[in-house]
């Protein structure tokens, strides 16, 4: 089995720990936006279009919150395949994954061939 050049593992090593680190404090800024978590809330005697308003938006900062979890578990797990030198294998048929793909997508786990069949 190939492998990329150490170098290139470095670089991208240091990208994906940085992406990481942006990713996890985006995490925090939203969770401290969260109407949720706020202790005093449910003390709080607001309007009900003020209640249905608090909803609303931690709802959406739920979602935004579950999506960057999802992205670091991505980034994570490209992490672990660069320690175990799995790192750009197809995770189904074993082959390189272009390196323009990982280019545009470091995270990805299979090639554009397995991804596109995944998807049918």
């Amino acid at each position: 089995m190939n492998s990329f050049p150490e170098e290139t593992l470095k670089d991208l090593k240091a990208h994906l720990l940085e992406e990481k680190s942006r990713l996890t404090t985006r995490i925090s800024e939203l969770t401290v936006q969260d109407p949720f978590a706020d202790p005093d809330r449910t003390n709080d005697n607001a309007a009900s279009d003020m209640e249905a308003s608090e909803e609303s938006n931690h709802d959406r900062v739920a979602a935004l919150i579950t999506e960057l979890k999802t992205q670091r578990d991505n980034v994570d797990s490209a992490l672990a395949r660069i320690a175990a030198g799995t790192y750009g294998f197809c995770i189904v048929c074993g082959n390189m994954i272009d390196t323009d793909r990982l280019a545009i997508l470091p995270t990805a786990t299979m090639c554009l061939s397995c991804e596109t069949k995944k998807k049918k």
